[in-house]
């Protein structure tokens, strides 16, 4: 079955969302929840239906704003409309500014099937997006299920997907003593939490099988997921039966650490410093009031990040998993070739300066001069263009922009980021007889150039199938990642996409897919540019280097 080159389920037009192809007739799909009944849209070119914009928590304001997400306690006697994505929730960064609405009022999901299945009970694959824990959202267009789900029934394998929306920033992730001791930290997992609760009470309704929900992101989404394998110290909640993580994972890439001044100090500027309670003032601050100070000079000056709160996160995650304090699910866990070329500090001109990086900020850890001189050895001068290492003398120099040295200094910074936290999650996994996926990812899209390589996020429009590149730009500025490129991209999207949708069903994503064992297990590549799309590899590259920093996390970098 071919790929349809049509929108699929929404369209940016206009300043609003619509959805086209979607009849709005009699026909309209309906579903009867726990709260109610909802009333979508079919769309006859895709044979799927949307349901859009569910909330799954009361709205997190005024009283319920820096709280614990809490559970939709009313229900609605008429047809509610299911039919047009909610706003996304308040952040701060280029993946909010395509869209026209944002807001705090924004615990909502969104329900994608495939039509005829609704008398079956279908895997559910449940999407938590990325962006930093400061920005993006479930209305991207660059996640939109249509591709993926439709690829499920081209392969007799279909599945339902839900697509979230959590509270970000300062929204989110809230820090401060105050927090701590009202039970208030990490909300943004909460409310990701809250809606895998959710989809356990009412994903019957759509067709979906609440017991064969797998969880997946890519860098905080995928963070996010590695923190649900280990919330409330690894307890098995019965929430999902397997994980998928691209670019992130249970142990941290920042720290837990947090400043106790960086709340106070906040709230004095937001004129809530002699007050009882100073979350109770804040709450009574108007949204745009807020919203503004977060998104100012002065405002984003502080911190806000997922903390240690003894409860929601009991300790050290690196910690957790030595101690097999996870839950045991199937894993898929994958990093791109060339993640650090989105972290490593540019430009990075000579080894003095790599050196002198390591022990100041922006460095994601302040090192001692023994642990930079350390870091230093085990990333040489001739390191590797690229993630595997080759007996050939590196030819390759980086243009002037970002420096004689970046190589070295970028596979570093993407090893300490997230590759080599993807190698020890492969191990554990392995170790704790629990089937691993391991993956590299190397193939750079259309608009990337060599230099960036295949850098973090590039992997997204293969897994979703997204040949069209929606949701890749902002109106009449748009870069598909699949425009120009040969056959074996278009290839390679199908084939990996098809991947997760086996996983999501059958928690294998094939048998091509070699299973992690041992501490130096197998990955699988996934290449455009090599004959059969991929192989698998030793997982032993950049040995030294990363053996040092999953040595050092519990010490070091978990702090």
């Amino acid at each position: 079955m071919a790929l349809l080159r049509a929108l699929p389920l929404s369209l940016w037009a206009l300043g609003t969302f619509a959805v086209p192809y979607a009849s709005t007739n009699a026909s309209s799909p309906v579903v009867t929840i726990k709260n109610g009944t909802l009333e979508g849209v079919h769309s006859p070119q895709y044979d799927q239906d949307f349901f859009l914009g569910i909330p799954f928590a009361q709205p997190p304001i005024g009283t319920l704003r820096f709280r614990v997400p809490q559970s939709i306690n009313t229900s609605w006697a008429d047809v509610r409309g299911a039919k047009e994505y909610s706003a996304a929730c308040a952040g701060y960064g280029s993946d909010e500014w395509p869209y026209p609405s944002l807001s705090e009022d924004c615990l909502y999901l969104n329900v994608i099937r495939p039509s005829g299945f609704e008398d079956e009970k279908l895997p559910v694959a449940f999407w938590i997006h990325g962006g930093g824990l400061t920005e993006g959202s479930g209305i991207d267009q660059r996640y939109n299920m249509s591709f993926m789900v439709q690829r499920s029934v081209e392969l007799g394998k279909p599945i339902l997907g839900v697509s979230i929306n959590y509270r970000l920033s300062m929204w989110g992730f809230v820090t401060g003593e105050e927090v701590v001791q009202s039970g208030n930290a990490n909300l943004g997992f909460r409310d990701q939490r809250l809606a895998m609760h959710w989809v356990q009470e009412n994903i019957e309704a759509f067709g979906g099988d609440p017991m064969k929900v797998t969880i997946f992101g890519e860098s905080a989404g995928a963070l996010s997921t590695g923190m649900h394998l280990v919330a409330y110290n690894g307890r098995d909640d019965s929430l999902f039966r397997g994980a998928i993580m691209e670019s992130g994972n249970p142990i941290n890439y920042g720290s837990f650490l947090y400043s106790p001044n960086d709340f106070i100090n906040a709230a004095s500027l937001l004129g809530c410093g002699n007050v009882t309670s100073r979350l109770d003032c804040l709450r009574a601050i108007d949204f745009t009031v807020l919203d503004t100070w977060i998104n100012s000079t002065s405002g984003q000056t502080f911190r806000w990040n997922p903390i240690i709160d003894d409860d929601f996160i009991t300790q050290k995650t690196s910690i957790q998993l030595k101690n097999g304090e996870f839950v045991h699910v199937p894993i898929i866990s994958g990093c791109n070739s060339d993640e650090g070329t989105a972290f490593g500090l540019k430009p990075m001109n000579t080894s003095a300066q790599f050196l002198a990086s390591l022990q100041i900020i922006p460095s994601p850890v302040i090192l001692t001069p023994s642990q930079a001189s350390a870091v230093l050895a085990a990333y040489p001068v001739n390191i590797s263009h690229g993630a595997v290492p080759t007996n050939q003398p590196l030819s390759y120099i980086p243009p002037a922009q970002y420096g004689a040295a970046s190589r070295r200094s970028d596979a570093y910074y993407g090893d300490v980021t997230m590759i080599a936290h993807r190698r020890k999650t492969c191990q554990t996994w392995a170790s704790n007889d629990v089937p691993a996926y391991c993956y590299r990812f190397n193939t750079i899209p259309h608009g990337i150039s060599p230099e960036t390589g295949a850098t973090h996020f590039q992997e997204v429009a293969f897994v979703f199938n997204n040949q069209m590149g929606m949701g890749y730009g902002y109106p009449n500025v748009s870069v598909n990642p699949f425009e120009g490129e040969p056959q074996s991209y278009f290839d390679l999207a199908e084939m990996m996409s098809g991947a997760w949708v086996s996983f999501v069903h059958d928690l294998d994503p094939g048998d091509w897919w070699p299973m992690y064992e041992g501490d130096v297990g197998q990955n699988w590549v996934f290449d455009a540019n090599v004959t059969g799309l991929g192989y698998a590899e030793p997982d032993d590259w950049r040995k030294e280097g990363i053996e040092l920093i999953n040595g050092w996390n519990d010490a070091v970098y978990q702090r």
